[in-house]
């Protein structure tokens, strides 16, 4: 893997480390140059909030924060990926909008507050799609995989692109009360 950089914003070229090992697969430059455009021309960057769920090198969160986010809740389970994700934070400079939890990903969703945004980026054998896009609180998730991931229920796809082995899915969650459940769900 060559060197990681933030592409822009107000740390753009700075570097990023990742943790020594195979268990993080960081997004590339150009997927995340393409997510962030995307992001800003819906008017989910500036001002936003956001969570990296599986955030192993913090490189989704920290581009986010870079381009003007509010803020950014970091979350993973692994160790050397929290401290990569602070050390990363700190050599940036954003330190400031940023949390960083460690914990399964699955159990923080199960309890996470409303963010407008979801990166939803885990390690491709991950295969409990549903159960998570069911859980997070989000207006829109990008999730991150090898493969198509279909929409839950109330949820309809905003673009979804291929860049060589991943693809890149925005969903738009319409209705959510907060607790992630649509407004027929809350009536139940």
């Amino acid at each position: 893997m060559g060197v990681m950089r933030v592409v822009a914003g107000s740390a753009k070229g700075r570097r990023l480390e990742a943790p020594a090992g195979r268990d993080v697969r960081p997004t590339s430059s150009r997927v995340r140059e393409a997510l962030f455009n995307s992001l800003g021309s819906l008017g989910l960057v500036a001002d936003a909030t956001f969570v990296d769920l599986f955030a192993g090198t913090g490189a989704l969160g920290i581009e986010a924060l870079s381009r003007g986010a509010e803020s950014v809740v970091f979350v993973d389970r692994s160790p050397a990926s929290v401290a990569a994700v602070r050390a990363n934070l700190e050599a940036c400079g954003l330190a400031d909008g940023a949390q960083v939890v460690t914990a399964e990903a699955m159990s923080y969703a199960a309890s996470m507050e409303l963010v407008d945004v979801a990166l939803l980026d885990p390690p491709y054998e991950f295969d409990e799609w549903e159960q998570l896009l069911e859980q997070v609180r989000c207006e829109v998730a990008v999730v991150e995989s090898d493969r198509e991931v279909a929409a839950p229920d109330g949820a309809s796809v905003l673009s979804s692109r291929r860049y060589g082995g991943t693809v890149v899915t925005m969903l738009r969650f319409d209705g959510r009360d907060g607790s992630g459940r649509t407004p027929a769900e809350v009536d139940k």
